[in-house]
């Protein structure tokens, strides 16, 4: 399952020519509209007086997350209830498990105490709020195969979400010693123009990374079909590794231009906004059905990768080390692999 902003009858008109050309302008998208989202958020995070790890956790998050909301929302109200709720789960495993978990891989990622003790505990929260959800409406229903996730529920994430926002922005006022350094050298008319402009640019990076990554999925998922590829496959790699590759491909750019804690946001955002922004505003628009498989698998992986990262803050140290990086890699890739031998599709 996953989200899909062009239709796939688009790919399915387009020999295989065309889809490799599709498939190399697209990456060339991606890696520019990452360079481009990154250098903004930096250069608006320091106009605003912001941390970068926070402006990661909610402008970046919030824009690689909005089209997947736009589309799972849509898909609820034509009948797919189901594929929200596996785009939400299965992306915050991408993220935690594959995003996260490949950068710690490359490079030590810094640990902000002060962000990671709030938002990293919203972020764990989330996935847990999520869980018990979940359980309480089978304990309702009392048939594992009758699930659904009502209306009223997603209303509750919302209001959740309005919160979140509310506080991070408080917190981000509070960070000591942030608003002094980043505002040095910006007066208040200069402030203004730049905070406009990178919010410009940051948006035209954030549609290039997000269009970049459907057309690149769009094309290799036609090609591996029309190749016999197994759906089961195709779902547990290329759809998968697709939900989340607007955070990856924003993660690298990150390393590469030496913002890590932007990085280490965006991860956190994105995973508390898929529980409050993308199911949150599914289970608004109609109730979600829940089908058994999220409560043997997808759910207990999603919150085994969630409580490692946990650990790994709480452990003492201002960086993250390699190894925990790997520990939480293992998680993925034992993910897809259960999911080809046992037919669950990832999100």
């Amino acid at each position: 399952m996953t989200a899909e902003i062009i239709p796939p009858g688009f790919f399915e008109a387009r020999s295989d020519l065309v889809l490799w050309l599709l498939t190399a302008g697209s990456v060339a998208l991606l890696v520019y509209g990452a360079d481009r989202t990154v250098s903004a958020a930096a250069k608006l995070a320091a106009a605003l007086g912001m941390s970068k790890v926070i402006i990661g956790a909610t402008v970046v998050s919030l824009g690689t997350t909005s089209p997947e909301a736009a589309v799972s929302v849509n898909a609820a109200l034509q009948g797919d209830g189901g594929l929200a709720l596996g785009n939400g789960v299965g992306s915050i495993i991408c993220d935690t498990a594959l995003v996260f978990g490949l950068c710690c891989c490359l490079t030590r990622l810094p640990k902000d105490r002060f962000v990671l003790s709030r938002h990293g505990w919203l972020q764990f929260g989330s996935g847990v709020l999520l869980a018990i959800l979940l359980g309480l409406c089978w304990a309702i229903s009392g048939d594992i195969d009758q699930v659904k996730l009502p209306r009223l529920a997603g209303v509750g994430l919302l209001i959740l979400l309005v919160g979140y926002m509310y506080v991070s922005v408080r917190w981000s006022r509070q960070h000591a010693g942030i608003t002094q350094q980043a505002n040095e050298g910006f007066a208040p008319s200069r402030k203004i123009v730049a905070s406009l402009g990178n919010s410009v640019m940051l948006v035209f990076g954030l549609v290039l990374v997000v269009g970049g990554s459907d057309v690149l999925i769009g094309s290799v998922k036609q090609v591996c079909q029309r190749h016999d590829v197994s759906e089961t496959v195709i779902a547990a790699t290329v759809v998968a590794f697709g939900t989340s590759l607007p955070e990856l491909v924003t993660a690298i750019a990150a390393l590469a231009k030496g913002h890590g804690d932007l990085l280490v946001g965006n991860v956190i955002g994105a995973d508390i906004l898929n529980v409050l922004f993308v199911i949150g505003a599914s289970a608004t628009a109609v109730p979600l059905d829940v089908d058994p498989r999220f409560y043997w698998f997808m759910v207990p992986t999603m919150l085994v990768a969630l409580g490692m990262l946990r650990i790994w803050i709480f452990l003492p140290g201002d960086k993250f080390q390699r190894w925990q990086g790997v520990a939480l890699l293992a998680v993925y890739v034992g993910f897809v692999v259960l999911s080809v031998k046992f037919g669950a599709e990832p999100a």
